[in-house]
């Protein structure tokens, strides 16, 4: 088994429970600066790459979150010595102990498929159980499993696990993904560094935390071309080596747009500093249409309350388009903003759960299918809603910062699945908010 050792945590370390609630008192603007931590999203596959080399990947700006916690454990579990020092983490797997992503540790977390591509590729076999997490709907694991096949593995699932073996190792392909996934985009990147020959992966995501595990793969001595575009052409190499230098993790980009909104929905003025604006254009460009105020510098965004809140379209789309992760928080905005706005979900079936608990809180949405019909401007009150899950919670947060009287959100530890020490960053800035257990 690998071996973890903790030293001088960061203020962000604290081990919530399932049962914590946040209370709220809502109607203060925000003020003030608030921190963007390192992305979750990125951070992931990050430490996941660290089973494809025997050396040591030193990771910078590691959010200390409960999905981080998980990914921790899991590459224990499978053989790798774990340092953490606040949000510095170092990994080396001298040797792969147990190719396995055991159902305990990954029901929590959709991102444990991530650890397939890399065990196959360097033991010859994986074992993972199917990943659980957020309700919002089916992510397509399949389109990993079929690209895998296409590498040379072969694939079987049974008692709620899938098994991946390539004893002969992986070859290279070209695979098109039917549809675009981010994290089979990952895990095939990841596969196919040590896989003979080349690989091209066509309709491949184009999210920045692809880009940034190209850069940390690279790093590493692997050979990747065009990653942030649709194509990526990888040349296997016969073995990874660790980081030479420390890997920084980019800015989380869902957290900067969250607080984004959370300065826009209070009419308050708020600057997100330590984030990448162009990472959020597509957010930036419906909320100033929306007549919210943004100024932009090299790695912060500032919200300011302009006039009164429009109401403008979205259709969530991947990337370079409007971030599904962002939808539930921008249709909390949205309730504040005058007329009707159409909400359109196109990448997963059940991303909507957080409008009913909105309903409760007052705000007038209808939803029909894949749209949500949001009419505004509705004064919200509080009431007790509960989360559903991680972007959900937050959206609930964001409509509680606004409502009149007292909001409880239960079930918070989905929030803490994504976002690190939330209810402190909006404490610095003005807001009423208390973690209760």
């Amino acid at each position: 088994m690998g071996t973890k050792t903790e030293t001088a945590p960061t203020t962000y370390t604290a081990i919530y429970t399932h049962m914590d609630k946040f209370v709220i008192q809502g109607g203060t603007p925000l003020h003030g600066a608030i921190p963007t931590s390192g992305s979750k999203n990125a951070a992931l596959p990050a430490i996941a790459a660290a089973l494809l080399t025997d050396g040591e990947v030193q990771l910078r700006r590691i959010p200390r979150v409960r999905d981080i916690r998980t990914m921790e454990r899991l590459l224990e579990d499978i053989g790798t010595e774990v340092q953490v020092n606040g949000e510095d983490v170092t990994l080396q797997t001298r040797q792969i102990v147990s190719p396995e992503a055991p159902y305990e540790l990954v029901k929590t977390m959709r991102a444990s498929s991530l650890v397939l591509g890399p065990l196959v590729a360097r033991a010859g076999r994986a074992r993972v159980s199917m990943p659980g997490g957020c309700a919002i709907g089916a992510r397509p694991i399949n389109l990993h499993l079929a690209a895998l096949e296409q590498l040379g593995a072969t694939i079987s699932q049974e008692y709620g696990y899938i098994e991946a073996n390539a004893p002969r190792g992986l070859k290279g392909a070209h695979i098109r993904f039917d549809r675009i996934t981010v994290t089979g985009t990952e895990d095939l990147m990841m596969a196919a560094t040590l896989a003979s020959g080349e690989t091209v992966m066509e309709n491949a995501a184009r999210e920045p935390e692809v880009e940034d595990l190209a850069r940390l793969l690279i790093s590493m001595g692997a050979k990747i071309e065009g990653a942030g575009t649709s194509t990526i052409r990888i040349q296997g190499v016969d073995r990874l080596h660790g980081t030479d230098a420390p890997h920084i993790i980019i800015a989380d980009r869902i957290e900067a747009g969250t607080f984004l909104i959370a300065g826009a929905i209070t009419r308050g003025d708020v600057r997100v500093t330590g984030c990448v604006p162009e990472h959020l254009d597509a957010l930036i460009a419906k909320m100033q249409q929306a007549g919210v105020q943004i100024g932009r510098g090299a790695d912060w965004l500032q919200v300011t309350a302009g006039g009164p809140l429009r109401a403008v379209d979205i259709t969530t789309e991947e990337h370079p388009g409007f971030a599904t992760d962002l939808q539930a928080q921008y249709m909390a905005l949205m309730t504040q903003a005058e007329g009707i706005s159409l909400i359109t979900e196109t990448i997963f079936e059940n991303r909507f759960m957080h409008a009913q608990e909105l309903l409760r809180m007052g705000a007038n949405i209808r939803l029909e299918g894949k749209q949500a019909i949001v009419a505004g401007q509705t004064t919200l009150s509080g009431a007790g809603v509960i989360a559903s899950d991680l972007r959900a919670s937050a959206s609930l947060v964001l409509a509680a910062l606004v409502a009149r009287g007292e909001t409880v959100v239960d079930r918070v530890y989905h929030i803490d699945r994504g976002y690190e020490q939330i209810e402190a960053k909006l404490i610095a800035a003005g807001a009423d908010i208390q973690r209760v257990e």
